[in-house]
């Protein structure tokens, strides 16, 4: 070993340690920026020289730079990540719901109180004009209220649209970039050493992907990474990545949908595989919390619309005729799968709502497979019933034959194998219900029929309340308004011993008295605090006992006492506490309602605050490994520099020795 194998070794040193300290200040200097990975110099020692009496070294050799990474807690990170952003778009999203479903003064149940307020007022004086307009107002104010909450959800699910569509562009740059990169680090790989800034800019990009849509990855053996959505669907592989779309769904085209590819080569993709991301969280709250949203303030318009509607087409108005409706509101809406045959003919399903206390708050899709068997799945709980379709086309209950909806009619129309169609019973009402009463003598605040006692009587019996039970007949077809009957009831009461046994579902009653009416002439079995009802179509009510031969009768209201009369403004102001909207009153519906949405944003809050910690959790033991610490490293900047400096003095000994021996040789020659 020599003065140049002394040279070689000290040269080699301070190289190797000039290297370490350019790493550790590239390491603190972008201790900050996000994504970084420390780097650390990789040395090894030079293959030793062979003599005689052993191998020599020959000093240090830089093998490679190299980050500190872990495929592992990058994954896991991102994938932490991806719930936590999903998590937290969804919840701020019910936020924003939540604000339509308040226990306020201006709210729903606030307007709903309003009108039955005022019909207090109108049974109180039912021929006061004013106290008529009072009415209309409050009908209109109520009206008004479902109106703007359901502009609101419009324009949330607009929102969602444009947020899907802007977040599936982000995506797409993103993911392009990822695919240029991978190009970029196959290239550098092929050379031999890791490019680590190219790597740490795609793990910045992936992460920023799964921010948006969750995705797997898988790191190939060319340095490329593969990322793959919705349970396999790819979106970037090797140079090459697939575009990402936002199309309507088309199940319902209100709402948006992703999709991999564009135009006529889109597939939609099913939003319950996607995982997590932003796009996860907004395609979930469109899914399922605007639905519950929607169809839930749409049972309210619904079920109050229609009951007031039938209570108001019950009575007179101020005309002596059978009252309109004082609401109108939008149908059922059905929506033909996009995938469905086009036929001709294509088919169709009509939907009509027959009771609109019973309709529940969900949609329904309806589906034939390719036998011809039908099933309705509820949206977005997805229980599934078996149903049938008759000749005439209409649908019920496989097992019970009962409507296949409670309170709906559905029929359908030239339906071909697959077809589909989302049926959203209540998905427009809320916007398009409107108060349609503006004249106060249109209000029907009189009962059609009056009940009285004959003054004959000798029992304790007295009418308490008589209340129409059906509408009037349908018009006729010379166009002229629909009327009530116009024949007078007689009901005769008489005590019968022994009594009157029936059983009813397993239940037996005993009755001591029977009614019987001039009209249809049947004895009918009862018992005082029952209500009788009549042939004309009413339900009435008696307070006491009658005695045996006692007789009411039930007549057609008089002309001149329609003004004074508020027998249906009662009835209409009997609703307050009628189960209206879904088996529940109004008021308690409304409050239900309300409950519902705080339960479903607590929950989420819950979920969110859990997904977050454990995104944070995830992050810091991804840091703690690929992480700068300024501490390590301002050490390893001492130890490094007393390295160079210790090599910098094999130098000069070899300077040295050098020196000497040119001295020496020197002096030999003279």
């Amino acid at each position: 070993m020599g003065y140049s194998s002394l040279m070689s070794i000290g040269v080699g040193a301070l190289s190797a340690n000039m290297a370490a300290i350019q790493t550790a200040s590239n390491n603190i200097s972008n201790a900050n920026v996000a994504g970084y990975s420390r780097q650390t110099v990789d040395l090894a020692t030079a293959p030793g020289q062979y003599t005689g009496a052993g191998f020599v070294g020959e000093g240090v050799n830089v093998q490679s730079i190299s980050r500190i990474y872990s495929s592992f807690l990058t994954n896991a990170a991102a994938a932490a990540g991806s719930v936590s952003a999903a998590d937290s778009t969804r919840l701020a999203q019910l936020k924003t719901l939540e604000q339509q479903f308040q226990l306020t003064t201006g709210g729903i149940g606030a307007s709903t109180n309003q009108l039955f307020s005022a019909l207090s007022g109108l049974v109180n004086n039912p021929g006061d004009a004013p106290t008529r307009q009072v009415v209309i107002g409050a009908a209109q104010g109520l009206a008004a209220n479902f109106n703007t909450i359901g502009g609101a959800l419009d324009q949330m699910q607009a929102s969602v649209n444009s947020q899907v569509t802007t977040t599936v562009a982000q995506v797409n740059s993103l993911a392009q970039q990822v695919a240029a990169l991978n190009t970029q680090i196959a290239q550098a790989q092929s050379l031999g050493q890791p490019p680590n800034q190219l790597l740490d800019q795609r793990d910045r990009l992936i992460g920023q992907i799964s921010s948006d849509v969750q995705v797997s990855r898988v790191d190939n053996a060319d340095g490329t990474a593969s990322l793959f959505i919705a349970g396999g669907q790819t979106l970037v592989l090797g140079s090459n990545a697939t575009a990402l779309s936002a199309i309507a769904d088309p199940s319902d085209p209100h709402r948006v949908a992703l999709a991999v590819g564009s135009g006529s080569q889109a597939r939609t993709l099913d939003a319950r595989t996607l995982g997590g991301g932003s796009i996860s969280g907004l395609l979930n709250f469109q899914n399922t919390d605007l639905v519950n949203g929607r169809n839930l303030i749409g049972q309210m318009a619904t079920g109050i619309a229609g009951a007031m509607n039938i209570a108001q087409q019950q009575g007179l108005t101020l005309a002596g005729v059978a009252g309109g409706a004082m609401f109108s509101i939008g149908g059922p809406r059905v929506v033909a799968n996009a995938a469905n045959a086009a036929g001709p003919p294509a088919g169709s399903v009509a939907a009509t709502i027959t009771d609109a206390a019973a309709v529940p708050a969900s949609d329904y899709t309806l589906k034939q497979d390719g036998s011809g068997n039908w099933t309705l799945t509820s949206q977005p709980a997805g229980a599934v019933t078996p149903v049938s379709v008759d000749a005439a086309g209409q649908v019920t209950v496989t097992a019970t034959g009962a409507a296949a909806i409670p309170g709906l009619n559905l029929v359908v129309s030239n339906a071909q194998a697959g077809d589909s169609y989302l049926i959203q019973p209540l998905a427009t009402a809320a916007d398009t219900i409107t108060a349609q009463i503006t004249n106060p003598g249109d209000l029907a605040a009189a009962a059609p029929l009056v009940a009285s006692t004959v003054a004959a009587n000798t029992g304790t019996a007295a009418v308490s309340g008589l209340t129409m039970t059906t509408t009037p007949a349908a018009f006729p077809s010379g166009g002229a308004a629909p009327t009530f009957p116009s024949t007078t009831e007689t009901l005769t009461f008489a005590s019968v011993s022994p009594p009157i046994t029936q059983t009813v579902g397993g239940v037996t009653t005993s009755y001591n008295y029977t009614v019987t009416s001039s009209i249809s002439g049947t004895a009918t079995p009862w018992n005082p605090g029952l209500p009788v009802q009549g042939a004309n179509g009413y339900s009435l009510t008696l307070t006491g006992v009658p005695a045996n031969g006692d007789k009411i009768t039930v007549a057609p209201i008089a002309a001149g006492a329609i003004t004074t009369d508020n027998g249906n403004a009662t009835a209409m102001l009997a609703l307050q506490n009628a189960n209206m909207v879904g088996g529940l009153t109004a008021t308690n519906a409304w409050a239900s309602a309300v409950s519902t949405i705080g339960v479903t944003v607590q929950g989420a809050n819950a979920a969110s605050t859990m997904s977050s910690a454990a995104a944070s959790q995830a992050t810091s033991a991804q840091t703690s490994v690929s992480g700068v610490n300024m501490d390590e490293e301002a050490a390893n900047l001492i130890q490094y520099q007393q390295s160079y400096q210790a090599a910098a003095k094999i130098l000069q000994v070899a300077q040295s020795v050098f020196d000497t021996l040119l001295q020496t040789a020197s002096a030999s020659s003279a």
